[in-house]
């Protein structure tokens, strides 16, 4: 198995869908009925165990 931090070294990357960047979450956490929102570190974020990309940060 080759680790995501040796992908980067050899010339390719996962592919990841960038979190999406919103200045209101309260749209976000309806999208799905496992969305979750968190606060870590001072930010907000909008996180999905079940479905991953649905996961957003605000600001």
């Amino acid at each position: 198995m080759v680790r995501p931090s040796n992908l980067a070294l050899r010339g390719r990357t996962p592919r990841v869908k960038p979190m999406k960047i919103r200045n209101s979450l309260k749209s976000l956490k309806g999208r799905d009925k496992d969305c979750r929102v968190i606060r870590r570190k001072g930010r907000v974020y909008v996180i999905n165990k079940k479905n991953p990309r649905f996961k957003a940060r605000q600001g």
